[in-house]
């Protein structure tokens, strides 16, 4: 909770630096942007905490969200498929191989390291096999189901934005990942097998399948946020669609307070990382720092992300020896 409260401290300082450096940073029009950037990225930030949370990775996230949001147009525009037979079946897809991640983890004993990264290069692969590597789109078709992801909800004028329906969505599943982990069996054993898969087992927790519903959920959510990405964006270019995600959803879980070690997450404190990830992708805009120094920045703001929990760790241990 301190952690997430700190974080959120560093997102107020962020939002304000950034309008004192440009005022349009407070357009209702950059406000709507944030919030529904935001709650895309809470999404895959959520499955990737699960992930960390039980002590492993997944870089496959960005490849996940590609294969399901380019392969949803491909199938319903060039193929005629009926749209909820093919969001089923690529959900499904997402889950299965989330699963393949968890049994070759658990039961081949293979790092999730080298798993996930076969699963990046291989689901990005083949989404540019299948599609010819070629941008797919649903053009001006399927408006009924792109509103999910475009529909603003404006209270009647009680607010000076519209809030994205998209937010409401992660709200519900960030609602529901909080009551798993902090009020169920299934989270409590999901810490323990982070901190100490050993102790876990002798303790009698089936660690394998605890383990391997995480890589579901994680895969699970990357598929649900590939297809609210390209319902958002109309378009997919398969080899670059969905790049780098992982990056940020690891990033956000990180300062979020998802410890690489494993044995600890907070919900509210993944979704405050992703929004201040998304306040600094806005800010390299908004203030004309050259977009090429935008991974460079991220990339500084995890490590000191991870270098704070570091000290934090060392100097609480420090406390106690004493």
């Amino acid at each position: 909770m301190k952690k997430s409260l700190g974080l959120l401290l560093v997102l107020i300082a962020a939002c304000i630096i950034t309008y004192l450096l440009n005022d349009r940073f407070l357009a209702p029009v950059n406000i709507e942007n944030l919030l529904r950037r935001t709650a895309l990225f809470s999404l895959i930030s959520i499955g990737a905490a699960f992930v960390i949370t039980s002590g492993g990775i997944d870089l496959s996230i960005g490849s996940m969200v590609c294969l399901v949001g380019t392969l949803l147009p491909w199938l319903t525009t060039t193929h005629n498929w009926p749209c909820v037979a093919a969001l089923l079946l690529l959900i499904g897809v997402a889950a299965t191989l989330g699963a393949c991640h968890g049994l070759l983890i658990t039961r081949l004993k293979l790092q999730p390291f080298i798993v996930t990264l076969c699963g990046l290069l291989l689901y990005r692969g083949i989404t540019r096999g299948l599609t010819g590597d070629q941008t797919q789109g649903f053009g001006s078709e399927f408006e009924g189901i792109r509103s999910i992801a475009l529909t603003k909800i404006s209270f009647g004028g009680l607010l000076p934005i519209a809030i994205p329906s998209v937010a409401f969505i992660t709200i519900a599943v960030a609602l529901l990942a909080a009551l798993v982990m902090n009020r169920t069996r299934y989270g409590l054993y999901l810490r323990a097998v982070g901190r100490n898969e050993v102790a876990a087992t002798y303790s009698g927790i089936n660690t394998n399948v605890i383990k391997a519903l995480a890589y579901v959920t994680c895969a699970t959510l990357a598929g649900v946020s590939g297809v609210l990405f390209v319902l958002d964006v109309n378009s997919a270019q398969p080899s670059d669609f969905g790049n780098f995600y992982e990056l940020y959803a690891v990033a956000a879980a990180v300062l979020g307070g998802c410890s690489l070690r494993g044995g600890e997450a907070s919900i509210t404190g993944v979704i405050i990382g992703a929004a201040l990830m998304q306040v600094l992708r806005n800010a390299i805009v908004l203030v004309d720092i050259p977009t090429q120094l935008e991974f460079a920045i991220i990339g500084g703001v995890i490590l000191i992300g991870v270098g704070a929990e570091e000290i934090i760790r060392l100097t609480a241990a420090s406390d106690k020896s004493v």
